[in-house]
């Protein structure tokens, strides 16, 4: 299979059992293995395969424990919806989405949050081995004084806002990125020190060159990394190698795609939406057949909708 743009893509999966035998490919590639216990045996049935470990001997379909399990939209949706969202260097809204494929706005919101599931990193990357890392934080939310009057915080008590409810401060993100290489993002509650070291260390090895803005959080790096600052607040935006331009690019993508695309993130979701802008962005490089294809093989996760709107 050979498409590049999504008529192409459609045309090719009209009929179901070719969306199947080529999930099925990608997933298993003509060996199915029984999602219940990792057993790489198992006979054709009607309706789909049964392990043949007699401890297991469960049913299975080529959809069970992956992204598409106990969905009645067909692959060619789903196929498409997924083209959609990883082409799209902003993303795709869940109503552009369900206007576009057919759908319900309902089932194309939860479509897309199962493609971030699927988009989500499975272990954490090392970056800066041999590239210079940019370190940065951002925040997220609109600006208070851009607010309606019952949306703004209370004067009288700061807590909360004028309407009576919580009052929430802008989200913090933080981000690491390799120069000509990848993104990694994390929310967190706050831009503490803490925060902000402890995601450094998980991420980027001891010894590489990292730069950042001249934030205080950032003092201690020096003792694990050959670390330098550029002086913002003094209007000062490069220093030969030293600067933040290339986070602050991917910074401008991302409020872009969040503000423009998706209006309003929550806290919740926040965390999901992340991973599918630092997906989108770390396989630039590709296709969009080739991200199509790397994802899908990505998609063995599974999320439900109980676990989706729970509080």
């Amino acid at each position: 299979m050979n498409f590049k743009s999504l008529p192409q893509l459609l045309d090719y999966f009209k009929e179901e059992e070719t969306g199947k035998e080529y999930y099925a490919n990608i997933r298993w590639a003509g060996n199915p293995t029984c999602p219940h216990c990792d057993t790489d045996n198992a006979y054709v049935t009607t309706r789909g395969y049964k392990c043949k470990n007699k401890e297991c001997h469960k049913k299975f379909t080529v959809r069970t424990g992956t992204i598409f399990e106990n969905s009645k939209i067909p692959f060619r949706i789903w196929f498409a919806a997924i083209y959609l969202a990883t082409s799209h260097k902003k993303g795709i809204s869940s109503v552009q989405l369900a206007i576009d494929l057919g759908i319900t706005q309902k089932t194309a919101w939860f479509v897309l949050h199962r493609i971030r599931e699927m988009l989500k990193e499975k272990a954490p990357k090392m970056l800066g081995k041999d590239k210079m890392v940019e370190v940065d934080e951002t925040y997220i939310g609109g600006k208070e004084k851009n607010k309606h009057f019952d949306k703004k915080r209370s004067d009288e008590n700061l807590s909360l806002r004028n309407d009576g409810s919580d009052f929430k401060d802008k989200k913090v993100v933080l981000g690491i990125i390799e120069r000509d290489g990848k993104v990694v993002l994390k929310h967190v509650p706050n831009a503490t020190k803490e925060n902000m070291v402890n995601f450094i260390e998980r991420h980027v090895p001891t010894g590489s060159k990292v730069y950042t803005d001249e934030y205080k959080g950032y003092n201690s790096l020096k003792k694990q990394y050959t670390h330098d600052t550029v002086n913002h607040s003094l209007k000062v935006y490069v220093a030969g190698d030293v600067h933040t331009n290339t986070i602050e690019n991917f910074w401008s993508v991302l409020k872009r795609g969040l503000y423009g695309i998706y209006h309003q993130v929550s806290d919740k979701h926040l965390e999901r939406y992340l991973d599918e802008f630092s997906s989108r962005f770390n396989e630039r490089d590709l296709s969009p057949q080739g991200k199509f294809e790397k994802f899908l093989n990505q998609s063995e996760s599974y999320l439900s909708h109980k676990r989706l709107i729970a509080r």
